[in-house]
């Protein structure tokens, strides 16, 4: 029967206090790779701005009347000259803008699961007291990460009422802080390391059980 998975509990000076049992289900489950795959290419698309544009032929200038009647000119019948096929007609099959891709949630949650129990099983996940930082501070911060001895970058998790550990890990180069709500798959996977205070990993077992 393999052991529950631990991760140190370490304060504002990196020192090691104890181990914290982790919720199993969460990080001890099967890491599955085609879903970490799958999840992380439905964010990356999500985070693509789709700003590229071409006119249709309703919203081309022009072409409200018929250009000449009917019958009679000699010339083909034109109804418009917003038409495809006229100088300074519409585009006809525009390119595409939205590059949304559909991830059920259970699938999302099993990712994230996955991404989890990758960190716990390699030992680069830890638990921060965020009670221990009594004031911003940026030198302890660093000094932290230095005595923990994981390697950058860095994703550090705090809930929104621990300023005092935000403000101290978010000017850090290559540290990246999220709120438990906000934590993606991707930033997980490109982390080497993850970072997560008391107050915050109960708001991330919940998310991914």
């Amino acid at each position: 029967m393999m052991a529950a998975p631990k991760a140190p509990l370490l304060d504002a000076g990196g020192n090691k206090a104890k181990d914290v049992a982790l919720d199993e289900s969460v990080f001890g489950a099967e890491v599955k790779e085609h879903l970490l795959h799958e999840v992380v290419r439905a964010e990356l698309n999500a985070d693509r701005a789709g700003t590229r544009a071409v006119k249709s032929r309703g919203l081309v200038s022009g072409g409200r009347s018929k250009p000449w009647r009917q019958k009679g000119t000699g010339r083909a019948r034109a109804g418009t000259t917003r038409a495809p096929h006229w100088t300074g007609g519409g585009v006809t099959f525009q390119p595409r803008t939205e590059f949304g891709v559909k991830v059920n949630r259970k699938a999302r949650r099993s990712a994230l699961r996955s991404a989890l129990s990758s960190h716990a099983a390699n030992g680069t996940f830890g638990v921060l007291d965020g009670a221990t930082f009594d004031a911003p501070s940026t030198k302890t911060a660093a000094d932290l990460l230095a005595s923990w001895g994981q390697d950058a970058p860095v994703v550090v998790v705090a809930t929104d009422d621990e300023p005092n550990v935000i403000r101290s890990f978010r000017n850090l180069q290559r540290v990246v802080v999220a709120a438990p709500s906000e934590l993606e798959v991707s930033a997980l996977l490109w982390a080497r390391s993850v970072l997560v205070t008391q107050d915050a990993l109960e708001a991330v077992q919940g998310r991914a059980s």
